[in-house]
């Protein structure tokens, strides 16, 4: 077993994705591993399966690998929309998807998140509108715009004072230029702190620090790092730059988790207050579940 503060960090924190690149998976090879995962030793560790709402039908179809105790929990991926009437219609359709789909399989199924791409035209009233073609629908929403749009949309997401409206933080992808820098990364962390905004994360985070891969041609961000900040922050009322110094730590060294404590360096925490913590600070998206998990296993935690 983890130690309990490792837990605490890491429980329910990846979203498999592992039909989106680099991994690029078949949905039938994709549900073939998130059914293998839900019964793993590891499955503490799953939170959702990433689905596009066009794959819902055919998801259907594959549903006899899934049961009541090993469900299969969706986070469902909406359309890229360009402007706030089309954000509107995107979102009644999601509802009437989700709803129908939920109707039908609700034995083995479960979708209790929707992330989606956030157009730049979209104020307060237009979400208030997409709020509302939801009702009843028990959803955590993640909306995504660029790093750059971070803060702007976070204290938007604010002013709706509903914590079930969280943002989604693009931490990498195929090529270098795909990466938000730390100094980015730990503006959105403050502003979502600050602001009380759940927040997420997607894609490059396949490996627990910090480290050079050849395969993207640039350092890409440790999930220990982004998490860990995320909660310590919180924590501690960091500012950005304390922040981006652990974003940037290459060290196993400066890691530790044992039954009571999680601490970086000299900053600690305990498995309790990352438990309150991680009620703003959920997931990460990752296209491989093998990696993290190998990652953590070579460093002696797993």
């Amino acid at each position: 077993m983890p130690a309990a503060s490792l837990h605490a960090l890491l429980a329910h924190s990846i979203d498999y994705a592992g039909m989106f690149p680099p991994c690029s998976l078949t949905l039938e090879k994709a549900l073939q591993n998130q059914a293998e995962y839900v019964r793993s030793p590891t499955t503490w560790m799953l939170n959702s399966f990433v689905l596009p709402l066009e794959k819902f039908d055919a998801a259907a179809e594959q549903l006899s690998r899934f049961d009541k105790k090993h469900a299969l929990r969706i986070s469902a991926l909406g359309p890229k929309t360009e402007n706030a009437a089309e954000f509107a219609s995107a979102f009644k359709a999601i509802a009437q998807t989700i709803r129908s789909f939920k109707g039908q399989h609700a034995d083995v199924v479960s979708v209790p998140q929707v992330e989606m791409p956030l157009p730049q035209d979209v104020d307060l009233a237009g979400l208030r509108e997409a709020r509302a073609f939801l009702g009843d629908l028990k959803l955590q929403l993640f909306l995504e715009t660029p790093a750059d749009a971070a803060e702007e949309t976070i204290a938007l997401l604010a002013q709706l004072k509903e914590p079930q409206f969280g943002y989604k933080l693009r931490t990498g992808g195929v090529t270098a230029d795909a990466f938000p820098s730390s100094v980015q990364i730990a503006g959105a962390l403050l502003a979502a702190t600050q602001q009380h905004v759940p927040i997420k994360f997607t894609a490059g985070l396949h490996h627990p620090l910090r480290q050079f891969r050849e395969e993207v041609g640039t350092k890409m961000h440790g999930f220990l790092n982004v998490l860990g900040a995320s909660v310590l922050a919180a924590e501690h009322h960091w500012d950005e730059g304390q922040i981006v110094q652990m974003l940037d730590d290459e060290r196993a060294a400066s890691f530790s988790f044992d039954e009571t404590i999680f601490a970086w360096r000299e900053w600690e925490m305990t498995a309790e207050r990352i438990h309150a913590r991680r009620k703003f600070v959920t997931s990460f998206g990752s296209c491989s579940f093998d990696e993290p998990r190998a990652d953590l296993s070579a460093l002696s935690l797993l």
